[in-house]
């Protein structure tokens, strides 16, 4: 290289070099549509673009790459393809895909976007979070103690769950399952909790259905709503329960205590699939790609309670699995069974034969909830299982005979009692000390002399004449004593002694 001697020579060769970067800089950022259709864009020209980055097109519209091949990428699309064609430009923003969030999304409606769907305006979000996160480390991770009440006596009683826990609703349609985490968002009211419904699949009146519900218990106030509708395309519901997580980490990074509801993950699973296919990733296990169980895996583990040196806050994850004629051992609901800290069952039979909520006692499990169980209604449920699972065995052996001892008599009456008291009304949550009361006089058989049709209306009306120093004691202190007990035996007598005369009626 010869020496230079004169500035207008080292001028032109630097305009030429930052001439050159340009253009580069330019070829390298922006590609060029090779094929269009389904939603599904293969892009060249992108040669550095990374897997889940957000890419614009010349129409306005948005995509999230999901392809990385020796010679194009794929993208899915996140809007209309309408103006679309081959040789449309699109080029790269150098960001992942992301989320806004604050404090200014509680009580709305969003799609999977983080665009108002609710009519009420814009949101006014300064931040935002990308939807894919990696989780927290092990060493962030603080063990789950602290109850997270869903009202529902059988859940709370049985297959407790607690704040940082990944509890799996799963059963056949119609049996419930939206049903149960609903009234878990109505019972947090009052207790500091933000609540995230995800909404995967499902019909948009059943959405606004549920945002009415929200709006009459005064739950709205405290919750969020992600949406991603049936009518919407499979990239949009692929991406809104990360898009609800990374709701949920910004408030669990302040601290809160956060609760998100999956609804479903099997619509999640058959999105991506769709995805899959589109973009010609191999198929395998019931058209799957090999990597679905990645897919929920990689969203729940973000679910967990960080230590106080992390922040403090939780989220608790409510992941619901719709399976068919009770198959809980098909492809997807084995996978997320095998990723969850436990599951609640919910059986056909035991719901249309008016058991509501239709909880399966011996299938459903919870596999740390039973540390950060309430004292009060962990002492009183102590032999609930073991009775309710006595019973379902008598009760199948009884089919086959008529001739039963005075024992397996009483014991088949107080299984028809404790299955009774389980019974609950939608929309109707349990505060601690209702469930610590009720728990209490049936399990220590103090309901053998009501008629078993009027046993549930019975506890619940004995329950509302307590004194107020009474209930108040058990829901601060979180426990039942001696003598809290010798006084709900006190007068448990006498409210039998009122009311014995209209069972005689």
């Amino acid at each position: 290289m010869k020496p230079l001697n004169h500035s207008d020579e080292i001028i032109s060769i630097l305009r030429e070099e930052i001439e050159q970067y340009d253009n580069r800089t330019r070829r390298e950022e922006t590609g060029s549509v090779l094929e269009i259709g389904d939603g599904i864009a293969t892009v060249y020209g992108l040669d550095r673009a990374v897997y889940g980055e957000l890419v614009e097109f010349e129409t306005g519209v948005r995509g999230i790459v999901l392809n990385l091949t020796r010679e194009s990428v794929g993208v899915v699309l996140l809007g209309s393809a309408d103006g679309l064609h081959e040789g449309s430009q699109v080029k790269r923003t150098g960001r992942a895909a992301d989320m806004p969030v604050g404090d200014a999304m509680l009580g709305r409606t969003v799609n999977a976007l983080g665009e108002p769907i609710d009519g009420l305006g814009p949101i006014a979000c300064t931040e935002t979070r990308p939807i894919e996160h990696e989780a927290s480390g092990v060493v962030t991770r603080e063990p789950v103690n602290q109850p997270l009440q869903t009202g529902i006596l059988a859940i709370d009683a049985m297959v407790p769950i607690g704040r940082g826990q990944r509890e799996l609703i799963i059963g056949d349609r119609q049996t419930g399952k939206t049903s149960i985490a609903v009234d878990t968002i109505l019972n947090q009211k009052g207790q500091n909790v933000i609540c995230i419904y995800v909404a995967i699949g499902q019909k948009a009146s059943t959405v606004a259905k549920l945002r009415g519900t929200l709006e009459r218990h005064g739950a709205l106030e405290y919750s969020i709503i992600v949406s991603a509708t049936a009518a919407d395309s499979a990239p949009q519901q692929y991406i809104a329960p990360y898009a609800g997580t990374a709701i949920g980490e910004y408030f669990m990074g302040q601290g809160r205590d956060v609760l998100i509801v999956y609804d479903d993950l099997s619509k999640h699973a058959v999105a991506y699939r769709t995805l899959s296919l589109l973009l010609r990733r191999s198929p395998g296990r019931e058209a799957y790609p090999g990597d679905v169980f990645y897919l929920h895996s990689r969203l729940l583990e973000r679910s967990c309670r960080l230590t106080k040196e992390y922040g403090g806050g939780s989220m608790t994850a409510l992941p619901i699995i719709e399976t068919l004629a009770g198959d809980v051992s098909a492809y997807i609901p084995t996978n997320v069974i095998s990723i969850t800290d436990g599951q609640i069952y919910l059986e056909s039979d035991l719901f249309f034969a008016g058991q509501r909520p239709a909880v399966n006692v011996g299938l459903s499990v919870s596999r740390v909830g039973g540390a950060a169980q309430t004292k009060a209604v962990k002492k009183t449920a102590g032999t609930l299982r073991i009775d309710l699972a006595r019973f379902r065995e008598l009760e199948v052996f009884t089919q086959f005979s008529s001739d039963l001892d005075t024992d397996t008599r009483q014991a088949l009456d107080h299984g028809k009692r404790l299955m009774e008291i389980l019974k609950q009304p939608l929309y109707h949550p349990m505060m601690v000390w209702r469930q610590a009361v009720i728990l209490y006089v049936a399990t220590n058989g103090l309901l053998s002399d009501v008629p078993l049709g009027q046993v549930n209306q019975f506890v619940q009306d004995f329950a509302d004449s307590l004194p107020e120093e009474l209930t108040h004691e058990i829901q601060s202190t979180g426990a039942l004593t001696g003598a809290v007990a010798e006084q709900l035996r006190g007068a448990l007598d006498a409210y039998k002694k009122q009311v014995s005369a209209s069972w005689q009626a």
